[in-house]
């Protein structure tokens, strides 16, 4: 019989310099980050330094704190609460006697454990590559460590031991086959403006409730886990608004604090989803210590991939969980946000419209007529937009309508009159 596995046991370490603000609040986080991965918390240590060391972060004095930690804890990894060099990972491992690494290391071992679709595969797997390349000692070096553990999963596992040259390959290959599976994500995109389907792209810091929101929007069955990034491959549903209107709402990946640029770099074709919306669904944990520090990291993210420029309607989600203050703050702060509460299903028919709100400012109201000969255009009228007047007329059909800014721009031909974006 099988026996399963262990899980690992490690000792969580922040050095900041000064007074940096939300040290306890990131150390929190990468406990929960580190739980996620399959290990458990022994110990979080901080140390505030004038200046970090350029060798191993923290002082001598430290260093021999941790190693004694170490020993005496039964330690199988230390996990350091910011990005650390490959040569500070080498002189930490060889002080300390132990296997150490850094938080973009533990949230790649993440995505690699979350990864289900090829896309997301390939994906999780350049990253991991990129972020070992530098971490190479000399040729042949092995970068999979025996026994397993945080750090050492993902598909591509197996061809994790292959020397420098062989990784470049690989990096190249797989950089070859996202370029495939990002021009039939191109396509796609072109058959939804076609057809003129608002996307809707979901975006928030992880375990905001992002899948609990599109499950409850839609009917639909995401996985929604008390995890973080328990959504790793974007889901795309359908919304039926109040008046008919049909919206794509697409679920995406979760952000956090110091998101890898590894990650932001591979992932970038799933992140288009964000980038190419008409709106963003920013949603945001009412519960949360800090939502105002969550949402500011979010947007950091969205700037780092350009779709900042993207309309956004923050919502307010866990208001069944959440102190009535921590309500009275985001209504404060966020007049324009909407609070609803995903698991209760409340709120969500004022988010609807809250959504139709923004959506239409990108809409315009157009007088058109259409020659009888030209009755596609006619039935492209009736398809894509909301007819508010319609009459035949000797020559041709005259419509009042409503229509994107992008189907006006199709329709040019036959628009007599338009009117600027409706507010």
């Amino acid at each position: 019989m099988t026996q399963p596995d262990l899980r690992e046991r490690a000792l969580l370490v922040a050095v900041t310099t000064g007074d940096e603000a939300g040290t306890d609040a990131s150390l929190a986080e990468l406990g929960r980050l580190v739980d996620t991965a399959g290990a458990d918390t022994v110990d979080a240590v901080v140390q505030r330094r004038e200046r970090l060391d350029p060798a191993t972060l923290v002082g001598k004095g430290r260093l021999s704190d941790l190693r004694q930690e170490v020993a005496a804890g039964d330690v199988d990894v230390v996990v350091f609460d910011r990005e650390i060099t490959p040569a500070q990972e080498r002189n930490l491992s060889r002080a300390l006697d132990c296997r150490v690494l850094d938080r973009t290391a533990v949230i790649l071992d993440i995505f690699a454990q979350h990864a289900t679709s090829r896309e997301g595969k390939i994906q999780v797997e350049l990253a991991q590559l990129t972020y070992r390349l530098p971490r190479l000692r000399g040729k042949g070096i092995e970068l999979s460590r025996l026994g397993g553990g945080i750090g050492t999963r993902g598909p591509g596992e197996t061809k994790l031991e292959v020397d420098r040259r062989r990784i470049l390959s690989r990096i190249s290959r797989l950089k070859s086959q996202l370029g495939d599976l990002e021009q039939s994500r191109h396509t796609k995109r072109e058959r939804r403006k076609r057809w003129d389907m608002p996307l809707v792209a979901i975006v928030g810091y992880t375990n905001a409730g992002k899948s609990s929101l599109l499950n409850a929007l839609t009917g639909s069955d995401a996985l929604v886990q008390d995890r973080l990034f328990a959504t790793l491959d974007p889901t795309t549903r359908r919304l039926e608004l109040h008046d008919g209107r049909i919206v794509l709402l697409s679920d995406t990946v979760g952000f956090v604090r110091h998101l890898p640029h590894q990650l932001i770099e591979a992932f970038q074709s799933t992140l288009e989803e964000a980038t190419d919306a008409d709106l963003l669904l920013h949603v945001v944990d009412l519960a949360d210590e800090d939502p105002d520090a969550k949402i500011s990291a979010v947007r950091e993210v969205l700037a780092e991939i350009g779709a900042d420029r993207v309309p956004e309607l923050l919502v307010g989600n866990k208001a069944d969980a959440a102190p009535d203050h921590a309500l009275a703050r985001f209504e404060g702060a966020h007049p324009e946000g909407v609070i609803v509460s995903a698991a209760q299903r409340s709120g969500l028919e004022v988010l609807s419209e809250a959504l139709w709100q923004v959506l239409s400012r990108q809409y315009r109201e157009v007088q058109l007529l259409i020659p009888f000969s030209a009755g596609s255009a006619a039935a492209r009228v009736h398809e894509v937009g909301e007819i508010l007047a319609e009459e035949y007329r000797p020559d041709g059909v005259w419509f009042r309508a409503r229509l994107s800014l992008a189907e006006t721009q199709r329709l040019s031909g036959y628009v007599i009159d338009a009117r600027q974006p409706v507010r």
